[in-house]
């Protein structure tokens, strides 16, 4: 496994416009993945975070994450059998800022070949592919950024060669001009993507140390200057 090296301050500590009152992220609950994690991990930068199926919160959150880990079939599933599938969509769509977050990132996308048949949420063209045969799977170490997008505002604070945690069988395979980062796996692997105020990750951000906590602090800049 690749060593991380240790951390240093890259990020301040987040201030919400001048406001004492932190910015509301909800974090959508369909019952399974790392929920609890990227709670915790939003919490550490300073947000107010709640772990929600609540339709009418997550209208009113001033931001919205989807994390997941797992089977991208069952995460489909559970998602569409919370009724948070719409939701989803309708956030993105009104322009709330909206990250994913592993299986998170990939459900964005039309479909992954984990799960042949099981249709993503579509608001992004691609899908995820198999990491190539021959390279361990999965891959779960620490793993260095390439930053394709440098004035990505998420990456604010963040150097080239920044790195995150990893750990995931399949990648996605997208329209290049959304590829903020990669990473290499012996292939070029799609770390960050974004579009708009729409963010995903396939690193876990809530694991990533400070780097981490960093990328989380400029979310809510983002969801706060929205």
């Amino acid at each position: 496994m690749t060593s991380c090296p240790p951390p240093r301050a890259c990020c301040e500590d987040a201030e919400v416009n001048g406001s004492d009152e932190p910015p509301l992220i909800a974090v959508l609950d369909y019952g399974i993945g790392n929920l609890r994690s990227a709670q915790k991990g939003f919490e550490r930068a300073g947000a107010d975070v709640r772990l929600t199926a609540d339709p009418a919160l997550i209208a009113d959150a001033a931001g919205v994450v989807l994390p997941g880990v797992g089977h991208f079939g069952a995460c489909m599933r559970e998602l569409r059998a919370a009724k948070l599938d719409g939701l989803a969509i309708s956030a993105i769509d009104s322009g709330t800022p909206f990250l994913g977050i592993c299986v998170g990132m990939q459900m964005l996308f039309e479909g992954s070949e984990e799960a042949p048949g099981i249709e993503g949420l579509g608001v992004l063209p691609g899908m995820s592919r198999c990491l190539p045969d021959g390279l361990t799977r999965p891959q779960m170490q620490w793993n260095q950024l390439d930053i394709r997008l440098p004035g990505c505002p998420l990456l604010h604070g963040i150097e080239d060669g920044a790195w995150m945690y990893f750990v995931h069988s399949y990648a996605v395979d997208t329209d290049p001009d959304l590829v903020v980062a990669t990473c290499e796996y012996g292939i070029d692997v799609t770390a960050m993507v974004g579009k708009a105020s729409l963010w995903a990750t396939q690193f876990h951000p809530e694991k990533s140390g400070e780097r981490g906590r960093c990328l989380a602090q400029n979310f809510l800049q983002q969801v706060t200057s929205s």
